[in-house]
């Protein structure tokens, strides 16, 4: 079985015309003809395809699209859409039914959401060439995840998406998890991350792979399994030439199943009215910067990429401003509240603010 996985796809005001009249040569250009070399086209969905106008409170965009952009999914070939992502419930609970809804009429299976916590991690499988794979779904929590008496997306719990893998290996011939999380424009994992990828493999995953970052991280492969720490876009344009700079550049996950599980990268560039194969000179740097970057995972150095980033700055000046604020009102305490429950933004205050037991004898 050939499986290949795209990461974030969102139709945005450049692009969404594209998607309602299923014009894919415009959209995706030469990936059109890869995704026919296929058994199954993953994606994820990050945004709520509904006409409503029932944003709900949150700090950040809310992104929606017309439900009939489900027209390119399907003339792509995209077999399984993921949706546990921090944008799914931008509209509440009727944007959620509405992107369902849209799916299910368009025929195209979906997972990672549920009635409720526990119904957003019931098992999804896919079969093909004698082999049965699990598909773990989860992301981190912002503004999305189900509760106890609400549907939404899937949550990560460091436990009980643990006890998801071993269960759904159990009855699997592989398990792929795709997790939605990690620090956005961050190249490397934070130290939480790379354990939990670790964890992941060992209590059954094959691959465990990354999205929500908008751009290329890393990889490894850890105790026989394949961790990549951070996809990029798949279809995520705005129509400009520049926004931000690790924004361009992604890659196409192919994973070739048989007796083992093999993985093999696809570079892509975003374009003005989507995204296409990137070649040449391009595909040789973004690879090339790849590799460069899955060799400080072997080395150590990966650290320093991270604590790079998080005080850099750019970074540095938003959480500390954010920090140093008094939370005397509403909304400041929601943004304090927001930090602690977001793994990845408490990935880097953990970083800026270390505790004095980091400097105790």
């Amino acid at each position: 079985m050939k499986i290949l996985i795209g990461a974030d796809v969102v139709p945005t005001e450049a692009t969404e015309k594209y998607f309602v009249n299923g014009d894919v040569e415009t959209l995706f250009g030469g990936i059109c003809n890869l995704a026919k070399n296929y058994d199954r086209v993953i994606i994820n969905l990050e945004c709520a395809l509904t006409e409503s106008d029932g944003a709900i409170k949150k700090f950040g965009p809310n992104i929606k699209a017309s439900p009939k952009s489900t027209n390119a999914l399907k003339a792509l070939g995209v077999t399984d859409v993921m949706l546990s992502n921090n944008h799914v419930f931008d509209f509440g609970t009727q944007g959620l039914r509405d992107t369902m809804a849209a799916l299910d009429e368009a025929g195209i299976p979906y997972t990672g959401v549920g009635e409720n916590d526990t119904d957003s991690r019931k098992p999804y499988f896919i079969e093909g060439a004698g082999k049965r794979i699990g598909i773990v779904n989860v992301s981190e929590h912002e503004y999305n995840y189900a509760t106890e008496g609400r549907l939404g997306a899937n949550p990560y719990d460091p436990y009980l998406t643990m006890e998801d893998i071993r269960n759904t290996r159990a009855v699997a011939d592989f398990v792929i998890v795709i997790y939605h999380g990690g620090k956005e424009h961050c190249r490397y994992p934070s130290p939480r991350l790379r354990n939990l990828s670790h964890e992941m493999i060992r209590v059954g995953a094959d691959a465990v792979i990354m999205q929500h970052s908008h751009c290329i991280g890393c990889y490894e492969k850890f105790e026989g399994g394949h961790i990549v720490y951070g996809q990029g876009n798949f279809n995520f344009s705005y129509g400009e030439v520049e926004k931000k700079p690790t924004w361009y550049t992604s890659l196409l996950v192919e994973l070739d199943i048989e007796k083992e599980m093999n993985i093999s990268f696809h570079p892509i560039v975003t374009t003005l009215t989507g995204c296409d194969l990137a070649r040449g000179k391009d595909a040789v740097e973004i690879l090339t910067a790849f590799n460069e970057r899955n060799a400080s995972l072997l080395d150590g150095s990966w650290r320093d990429g991270w604590h790079a980033f998080c005080t850099s700055e750019e970074i540095f000046n938003n959480y500390t401003e954010k920090v140093e604020r008094e939370f005397d009102d509403d909304e400041k305490r929601q943004l304090f509240a927001h930090f602690l429950d977001c793994e990845a933004h408490t990935d880097v205050w953990r970083e800026l603010y270390p505790t004095w037991n980091h400097t105790n004898d």
